[in-house]
């Protein structure tokens, strides 16, 4: 249906005349008197009673006016979202992220927006999720994933892999735990799904090393919670919890890492502004985990 139409059937009732609608809309009367019935014909409505030169709003008329009024709204608001859009600007932003960095990261930077920042959505993914239909799922993907140079994505972080131990252990107090001397614990460890994982295991592999005991859970908050009890060590990149001391596990000399990125889709119309996302994301993760806390090898 064309807007015109609706627009032209809205101003006639507004201005009480034709003549009157036709000057508001530099129109000719005998114009706008056929736009007006062209309206009915496609609507196959009688939206006007004409009696003695003036037109009057039939019942239905009067129905179809609400409706025509609203559709006219929602064309303006369409128009205007579509001149942000192409203008690089964002009414809303969707946001999306592997467990742990929704829980540590994104949800906290999230409480950070300004009332003039775009309305935030944050949905979780797996980090196994296929990169291109992520990328085209969302603004913006915060994972420590490696993504392909077609891509937008800065890095962000390098984040340690924890070993966590309860204040009562003999290791409390060390600020790191050697790779070898983990493996004769018992081990809590998430399941593949979490990076620390795959990063401890490749560690292992690269080490030709095996624990003796491990317990695994699809919950990190539960590996913690268990390391609290005394039960192992629990091996994890979340935020500690439970009084949990974290320390570092080296391995020939470094720290274990994750590497934390935002990525978002090639010629996404909002570039500008993701960048500048990226970058406050950035500023935010540094002072929530400075880069040089405890990673010093020892």
């Amino acid at each position: 249906m064309d807007t015109r139409l609706l627009r032209y059937f809205v101003t006639v009732v507004e201005s009480g005349t034709v003549s009157a609608a036709a000057q508001q809309l530099h129109m000719t009367q005998p114009s706008l008197s056929r736009q007006v019935r062209q309206l009915e014909r496609e609507l196959n409505l009688r939206l006007f009673l004409r009696q003695s030169g003036r037109l009057h709003l039939t019942t239905e008329g009067r129905e179809f006016l609400e409706t025509a009024k609203d559709l006219l709204h929602r064309h303006r608001e369409a128009a205007e979202y579509a001149a942000q859009l192409a203008n690089g600007r964002m009414a809303r932003i969707s946001l999306a992220a592997p467990t742990t960095t929704l829980t540590d990261i994104v949800a906290p930077f999230v409480a950070t927006f300004r009332p003039e920042d775009p309305v935030p959505s944050v949905s979780e993914i797996a980090i196994d999720s296929e990169t291109a239909r992520t990328l085209g799922s969302y603004d913006m993907v915060i994972a420590p994933v490696r993504w392909p140079q077609s891509a937008h994505a800065p890095h962000l972080a390098s984040l340690p892999v924890w070993a966590y131990v309860p204040p009562h252990h003999r290791w409390a107090g060390q600020q790191h735990v050697n790779l070898e001397a983990l493996v004769d614990e018992t081990l809590i460890l998430p399941t593949m799904r979490f990076k620390a994982r795959r990063v401890f295991e490749a560690a292992l592999d690269h080490a030709e090393l095996r624990p003796v005991t491990t317990l695994e859970t699809r919950h990190s908050q539960v590996a913690q919670a268990l390391a609290a009890a005394g039960r192992g060590v629990a091996i994890l990149t979340d935020d500690a919890r439970y009084g949990l001391q974290p320390l570092l596990i080296h391995h020939q000399g470094q720290p274990l890492q994750i590497h934390l990125y935002a990525a978002w889709r090639a010629g996404h119309h909002a570039h500008g502004t993701l960048t500048e996302f990226a970058e406050r994301l950035k500023e935010f993760c540094q002072i929530r985990y400075p880069p040089n806390r405890n990673l010093s090898a020892k």
